[in-house]
């Protein structure tokens, strides 16, 4: 009996006030932070979390927010979220259009409703939000369509753009996306449990979309991912420049590539000084390879404002802009030509005398040989440099070294080339720099004759020695094949 009662005494808890003791530390030196549980918190104003709806297994309409009362709204938020879950085809106008109009007037409401931040959505409605985005957003985007068809790309600027067809609810789910991101209601450190790696790299698959309004609506979107989430800057920062990498050495072909671009003008600008070297990389490795690739008229123009604002943020970087332009200037396409003069123009604006003087001589060089293009709109451009006072400045302190390398192709574009505005321009170019110095203008002229009457001279030497050659020629046919062999002596 004695054991029975001792037994009794050191009866085992039930669960129940197990867990009652642990709530209160009673019987633990255990700390339990209970921060994540938003019932348990006073403070704070989201309401808790409401039960899981039931499935549904179609589209149906629901009420509106304002008609229920607040304690009920989370739950109609989740079932409004389901009913978004559905989709459609949308290549039929007329098939399920009634269940289409529902899920577009749910997607307004929700829209609305993150808009108004009348109260705070709960973390359970946030996971299955961006579920539902998700399951929207993320597919297979259909092929381009030069794919599978075996006919070579045509030139994208020609295409006529492809429209997403389901638009009328993609919109939307990007507007909704669009206001929970920029939403002052929403928390970073809970989103970002949701909006995480793998959805910014889902996110970064759809910039190959061909429907531009799609491609809009993402650069908005992940901009403001990358200033309102810190903890994914370098990561996004680093799966664009993979994306580009693949664009670069790859395919040539991405639907997103000015877009991306647009987001990094604006992050660049953002570059604190110094610099670092992840980003002095960044310039090297994919900016100035993306002056590569055949279709570079679609986001040239982005492309150089990314290039100058690097040289406006360090000046020291020019020398390296430059000669990376010229390491892949064009040889025969006269158009992505001007589109080098126009951005080489730029650079050099920004560009400080001591970084112009280390490269002047292969650039002007390369300059000399874009005045004498056959292609009037390409010696044009590159006459019109001396039209920038500040580039006009550096040549006036580098003149000594400049003028000899393009005095020649001034002087052959006077003599020889075919269009009337290029003999203007070279002829204004070349009275410009008679006054700017004299002395110097008239020892490029006497170097340039010297040169030319000693080229004549060769080759009046050259077609003598051929006219030499063919009386020798002559005289062997006429005396006969036994007769002996001429030499020619020059």
């Amino acid at each position: 009996m004695f054991k029975k009662i001792m037994k009794g005494g050191h009866k085992k808890p039930s669960k129940s006030e197990a867990n009652e003791q642990s709530s209160y530390g009673l019987g633990s030196n255990v700390v339990v932070s209970h921060a994540s549980r938003g019932a348990l918190v006073p403070s704070s104003p989201v309401t808790a979390t409401p039960p899981p709806p039931p499935p549904i297994t179609s589209v149906a309409p629901l009420p509106l927010f304002r008609d229920v009362p607040v304690s009920e709204r989370q739950a109609l938020f989740l079932r409004k979220l389901q009913n978004c879950c559905f989709h459609f085809d949308f290549t039929d106008t007329v098939k399920n259009a009634r269940e289409k109009e529902i899920k577009r007037q749910t997607l307004l409401e929700l829209v609305d409703f993150i808009q108004s931040g009348s109260s705070k959505i709960s973390e359970s409605c946030q996971e299955e939000m961006i579920k539902m985005v998700s399951l929207n957003l993320f597919r297979c985007l259909p092929p381009a369509s030069h794919e599978n068809t075996g006919q070579e790309p045509a030139d994208p600027e020609e295409e006529e753009p492809y429209l997403e067809p389901s638009w009328p609810h993609l919109q939307l789910v990007y507007e909704l996306l669009l206001r929970y991101v920029v939403s002052t209601d929403t928390d970073t450190k809970v989103a970002k449990r949701y909006i995480d790696h793998s959805f910014v790299l889902k996110l970064l698959d759809l910039f190959d979309s061909e429907d531009p309004r799609e491609r809009e609506y993402l650069k908005t979107i992940l901009h403001r991912i990358y200033g309102k989430f810190m903890v994914h800057r370098p990561f996004i920062r680093k799966a664009i420049n993979n994306i580009f990498y693949r664009f670069i050495y790859e395919t040539e072909r991405h639907s997103g590539i000015g877009e991306l671009l647009e987001i990094l003008g604006s992050i660049i600008n953002g570059f604190a000084l110094p610099m670092k070297e992840e980003h002095k990389l960044f310039l090297i490795r994919v900016l100035i390879p993306l002056h590569k690739p055949k279709p570079i008229a679609i986001y040239h123009q982005q492309l150089s404002y990314c290039i100058v604002q690097f040289v406006e943020k360090d000046y020291k970087l020019a020398d390296t802009v430059i000669r990376g332009l010229l390491k892949y200037w064009p040889v025969t396409n006269c158009t992505k030509e001007n589109l080098f003069l126009g951005e080489l123009e730029e650079v050099l604006e920004a560009t400080q005398p001591v970084e112009f003087q280390r490269c002047m001589v292969s650039l002007f060089q390369q300059i000399a040989r874009c005045l004498n293009s056959s292609h009037f709109q390409v010696a044009e451009r590159a006459l019109f440099l001396w039209n920038n006072e500040h580039i006009v400045g550096l040549i006036a302190q580098n003149r000594g070294v400049i003028l000899p390398i393009i005095y020649p192709a001034l002087e052959k574009n006077i003599q020889s080339h075919w269009n009337q505005a290029v003999h203007g321009l070279t002829a204004n170019i070349k009275k410009m720099f008679m006054e700017m110095d004299p002395e110097l203008f008239e020892e490029c002229q006497r170097q340039y004759e010297e040169k030319q009457a000693k080229s004549k001279e060769v080759e009046e030497q050259r077609q003598f020695t051929w006219k030499r050659l063919a009386e020798a020629a002559a005289e062997r046919d006429r005396v006969g094949a036994g007769g002996e062999d001429y030499m020619i002596t020059s």
